[in-house]
């Protein structure tokens, strides 16, 4: 056992023997604690809660943030394929700069980044054009050296353990000289040239020219960069735009590996919005993918191509067999512009049907959303976007901007002195650092236990901003909570998105959404690519295992909660997770079971919030009739802070067991820092 493990189990564990009450103290916890020789669950299956769990609890989030949507959902391969400038931040180029020094010598060149030359000691052989592009504003003239390669080139990385075959465009306008463009795959920084194809580029106005390569079996490995080149012939001068490079098995220019593991989610809903929402305008992103418009994602300091726009959104949701749930611009957008954003999706998706869920903005009392109003202009802009919303669809479900758990009070207040019908739910949001505690000098072990108490908290003050909202006639009992981001970000030890302790909190998280149901019926995940969800790094897709968590969950058949009696233990936070520090009451063994509808399956979910110990459990089930065979599924890692990466994908993931259960009773030791699912059938 570590040094840390060992001040945890004094600080957190103290354990009483049988029957004896204990009290622990440390600056930094109290413990309260109550525990058995052995822990109990007692289910009571003959006791249904009153209402039934909404599949859209399991919704997950979309945001054009990192590699989400492009480099990772998306399947062009290429870098602003538009050969175009301000695309990044300063801190972004710096950042790129850093990885790669080479795009330095680019940039003195006039190169787009992160495009390179051939050759960098040729010099100025490239040229900007402004004014007359295929695509955007800007494309780039080559002027070949006779008896030298010239042109440019980009370092890619290829699916190569999926498919060897990739297809391309790029736009050309001939200026003078040969013709012959030679497009390449070839090893890194390197002359060998994998795969090749020749273009005849007569054209004098824009043309756009297809192509395809075909790599050889084993002459590039997974993980293993590639340089994707263009390369002019003698002393050719052309001018390039828009060029395109997909894996052939792309489905619809979406990553099909991508497309597999979102689907097993199961998801019912995903959430295109977040931060960009606030300056995103929709028409951008639709038309004919070759001619729109690249520009700055200023959320987020990274490109937005464009080419993922509504209508890719909407095939990526049938695709996974998910509804869309859609942020509307109230930062620099107008009414009239979310109605029609309304009008096109309705069309295009439900029929004409409506009465999909639409989100009134994104977070708009951060200072970071372009155009954030003020909380005197808030509840009219509200009503504004309502109003011109509902005119289209009178059915649409709206979601109006609410405050975080820990602060939501007088923000909550101003929008709900709308008048009744403006919104059906209140969006609420927890984007957590978890190391971010107030107490000093905490143990990585103390940061765990905190972070994994937060959800317990979460009910509770859930309950209290439903109480605010009852509080208000025309709100009352018509109104719910939206939780449309959630998400653990913390430091290296401590639990976050990409590991182990990421994965308990976000199951400790559905557990609390499953008690609390009845008021909070939505909730979306952070997000189904990247932080809890599904990665691609160097082409390689991959999850986190929050991913596995959701899927625990989202795939379980569960239609109603039933009453769950736990003795297992309990402890109290003190100075802990600076948003929620004080947290009573936390149970070491967090259980919640619910029936499906047909009532022949029973599914309890179990998360060990302890880090050292695995506790032996006595589960009696009462009122269900049981097979003796009960299916188990487990995740647990070495440690809370172990991840999956490109490297070793399947690191972390469920494993499938079984058990006996005889006359409604079964003995199980749930592991530490794990997350459990046993499923009962009946006989």
């Amino acid at each position: 056992m570590s040094s840390s493990h060992r001040f945890f189990r004094a600080a957190l564990l103290t354990v009483s023997i049988p029957s004896f009450l204990t009290v622990a103290s440390r600056s930094q916890v109290t413990v309260i604690t109550q525990v058995p020789a052995q822990a109990t669950i007692q289910v009571h299956a003959d006791q249904p809660a009153n209402y039934q769990i909404p599949r859209t609890i399991f919704g997950s989030f979309l945001e054009p943030i990192g590699n989400s949507t492009y480099n990772g959902l998306w399947a062009e391969i290429l870098m602003n394929p538009s050969l175009e400038e301000n695309l990044w931040s300063a801190r972004r180029i710096s950042q790129m700069v850093r990885d790669e020094p080479s795009l330095e010598r680019s940039s003195q060149l006039g190169l787009p980044l992160p495009w390179e030359p051939i050759d960098p000691r040729q010099g100025n052989r490239y040229e900007a054009h402004w004014g007359d592009a295929a695509n955007s504003w800007r494309s780039l003239e080559v002027i070949g050296v006779p008896g030298q390669p010239t042109g440019i080139k980009q370092k890619v990385y290829l699916p190569v353990h999926r498919t060897l075959r990739y297809t391309g465009s790029l736009y050309a306008k001939h200026l003078s000289g040969p013709s012959q463009i030679t497009i390449s795959l070839r090893l890194r920084n390197s002359p060998e040239v994998l795969a090749s194809a020749s273009i005849a580029a007569e054209a004098v106005a824009w043309t756009k020219y297809s192509f395809s390569l075909q790599l050889p079996v084993g002459s590039l490995h997974r993980l293993d960069p590639a340089d994707f080149v263009v390369q002019v012939a003698g002393d050719e001068r052309v001018d390039l735009d828009q060029l395109s490079l997909l894996p052939s098995d792309a489905i619809d220019g979406l990553d099909p590996d991508a497309i597999a593991m979102a689907k097993a989610m199961k998801t019912t809903m995903v959430r295109f919005g977040g931060n960009f929402t606030s300056g995103y305008h929709w028409r951008d992103g639709i038309g004919p993918a070759d001619k729109r418009v690249s520009m700055l994602n200023i959320a987020w300091g990274i490109p937005e191509y464009n080419t993922f726009g509504t209508d890719e959104f909407l095939r990526f949701c049938k695709l996974i067999g998910a509804e869309p749930q859609i942020a509307l611009n109230l930062g620099s957008g107008t009414p009239q512009e979310a109605a029609d954003w309304v009008r096109y999706v309705d069309t295009r998706f439900n029929a004409g049907n409506g009465g999909l869920l639409w989100e009134l903005g994104n977070e708009l009392w951060g200072t970071w959303n372009l155009g954030w109003p003020t909380l005197d202009q808030l509840p009219k802009r509200t009503l504004e976007f309502s109003k011109a919303v509902r005119k289209i669809d009178p059915d649409a479900r709206l979601i109006a901007t609410g405050a975080d758990p820990d602060h939501y009070q007088k923000w909550n207040a101003a929008q709900l002195t709308n008048p009744a019908g403006t919104f059906n739910y209140l969006s609420t949001h927890f984007v957590v650092t978890t190391n971010a505690v107030k107490l000093a000098n905490p143990t990585p072990d103390f940061v765990a236990a905190a972070t994994f108490a937060l959800p317990v908290q979460l009910g509770r003050q859930l309950r209290d901003m439903q109480k605010q909202i009852n509080r208000t006639p025309d709100f009352a009992g018509k109104t719910h909570i939206a939780f449309t981001e959630w998400l653990y970000v913390g430091g290296r030890h401590a639990p976050n998105f990409t590991n182990m302790g990421g994965a308990i909190g976000a199951a400790g998280f559905f557990n609390m959404l499953m008690r609390n149901a009845n008021i909070v019926p939505i909730s979306d995940m952070t997000g189904i690519m990247e932080f809890a969800g599904i990665w691609k790094k160097r082409s390689q897709v991959y999850a986190a295992p929050a991913y596995y968590a959701f899927r625990m969950y989202s795939t379980a058949d569960v239609g109603r909660t039933v009453a769950v009696d736990t003795a297992a233990g309990s402890y109290d936070v003190h100075n802990g997770v600076g948003r929620l520090p004080d947290i009573k009451g936390v149970p070491y063994l967090d259980v919640v079971a619910a029936m499906n509808s047909a009532g022949n399956t029973l599914t309890v979910f179990c998360v060990n919030r302890d880090l050292t110990t695995d506790i032996a459990t006595a589960i009696d089930l009462h009122g269900f009739h049981a097979s003796h065979k009960v299916q188990i599924q487990t995740l647990q890692a070495g440690n809370i802070y172990e991840v999956n990466d490109e490297t070793n994908p399947d690191h972390i993931a469920p494993t499938n067991s079984s058990a006996t259960i005889t006359s409604g009773r079964m003995l199980y030791t749930f592991p530490r820092e794990s997350v459990t699912v046993l499923t009962f059938h009946t006989l």
